[in-house]
């Protein structure tokens, strides 16, 4: 196979292609084997027409489409090989030639990664964030985990007051007529929580216990339930008991509690993880910064195939974080008040950055040789493995299977690059 390439516009490359005759021979044989099988000629078995009779009934022509539809992938793939190019889109093939006994050709055209002219990436002074816990943050963590092992307990007031968790048995109508999910019983709900549609929790403040206090509420225009929507309901709601949480002391025992040997040891422990997390989080804007940076003194014109196929991503990705909250994509347009083109457009500049930022990092990966080596690899997929509780090469081999191997070494490659940056800054 012969390839020559030709830059025709910025981000566009043409590819000429030539495919030996034996290839295009074995293609036409594979064809013909394909054809054969669906023609009926009188005098022969369906698929036993010799070639040389079938050819001669409808022309050479007719197996040439087929044939084509073999060389032309395989060839194409080695030729962007070849060329040392990363195509973006799908390629236009034209001035196709295929003729028995002699090399085929074709020319693809096509829109490919583009090149990044980079500005400094090393020597550079990017501040990074100094961290210091604060007696107050230390405080704010401590009184989070006491009330996270808070119980409730049942007390003996009457009425109930803002803040209290009541227990209770509600029955909802709407013209009358009881409907489906209105109705429990013994069910928990924290007043002032928003646990309930407006203005259910607040006319339950002064309900005194055991006394039925009937709540007269509007569902809200985009409520999910269409019966429902923008309806007029009345509750009869029951308070059988009224809890207060029981925060326990900050001492000693508490501590034992969650298994320290002292109040002290508990301190000790929370202002380490919250200088960890502080940490980790002053690194990672501390990376950000420096890349934003390196990235802006780069230059680089990204075509708009790249940006379309990164907001779609994006897009993607929002879909599936708002569906495992149970929330359906229309059902968010229409609480937002947005479209999705509108969607799309908001996310413009942010897919521009970040391909602008991934690019730069590619680009400096290949200029400084930075690879990832097997080692590496397997002992990225250990970890996961690890993570999962599963053998290492079943790990693998899914990831293999799912095509998300190459991802992984990409983002080990990227995270070296960054390493990189780090030690050079």
């Amino acid at each position: 196979m012969k390839v020559t390439k030709e830059k025709i516009e910025e981000n566009k490359v043409e590819l000429n292609v030539e495919v030996d005759e034996s290839k295009v021979d074995e293609a036409l044989n594979k064809a013909y084997q394909k054809i054969v099988k669906e023609v009926k000629i009188d005098g022969f078995r369906q698929g036993k027409v010799p070639r040389s009779i079938l050819e001669k009934r409808f022309g050479k022509e007719v197996l040439h489409k087929d044939a084509l539809d073999i060389l032309i992938p395989q060839n194409y793939h080695q030729a962007i090989t070849e060329a040392e190019i990363e195509p973006i889109d799908q390629p236009e093939i034209t001035d196709v030639f295929i003729e028995e006994g002699k090399p085929a050709t074709f020319t693809a055209e096509v829109e490919v990664k583009p090149e990044v002219e980079l500005g400094d990436y090393t020597g550079l002074e990017v501040e990074k964030e100094e961290v210091e816990i604060t007696d107050e943050q230390l405080e704010n963590e401590l009184k989070t985990k006491r009330h996270q092992h808070s119980q409730l307990v049942v007390t003996d007031k009457e009425e109930v007051e803002d803040g209290d968790h009541v227990l209770i048995d509600f029955e909802g109508s709407l013209d009358g007529e009881a409907f489906e999910g209105g109705s429990a019983e013994d069910y928990n709900l924290e007043i002032g929580s928003g646990q309930f549609i407006p203005g259910f929790e607040e006319q339950l403040i002064g309900a005194k216990v055991g006394e039925e206090t009937t709540v007269e509420v509007t569902f809200p225009e985009e409520y999910q339930a269409d019966e429902l929507a923008g309806q007029d309901v009345i509750f009869k709601v029951t308070v059988k008991e009224i809890k207060e949480k029981e925060v326990p002391e900050l001492d000693d025992e508490f501590a034992k509690d969650l298994e320290f040997d002292s109040l002290a040891d508990l301190k000790e422990n929370v202002s380490q993880q919250l200088t960890d997390e502080a940490e980790e989080k002053a690194k990672r804007e501390y990376e950000n910064k420096l890349i934003e940076e390196i990235a802006d003194s780069s230059k680089v014109n990204i075509p708009e195939t790249m940006i379309e196929q990164e907001i779609e991503d994006m897009l993607n990705q929002f879909k599936m974080q708002i569906q495992q909250q149970g929330i359906e994509f229309e059902q968010y347009l229409e609480m937002s008040g947005l479209n999705e083109e509108e969607m799309k457009e908001e996310y413009r500049e942010q897919a521009e950055k970040r391909l602008k930022a991934n690019l730069t990092l590619e680009t400096i990966a290949d200029k400084e040789g930075i690879e990832v080596s097997d080692e590496e690899i397997d002992a990225q997929v250990a970890e996961i493995a690890e993570r999962q509780g599963q053998e290492e090469e079943m790990v693998k081999s899914f990831l293999q299977m799912q095509g998300q191997l190459d991802a992984l070494v990409n983002s080990l490659k990227m995270q070296k690059t960054v390493d990189f940056l780090i030690e050079n800054n």
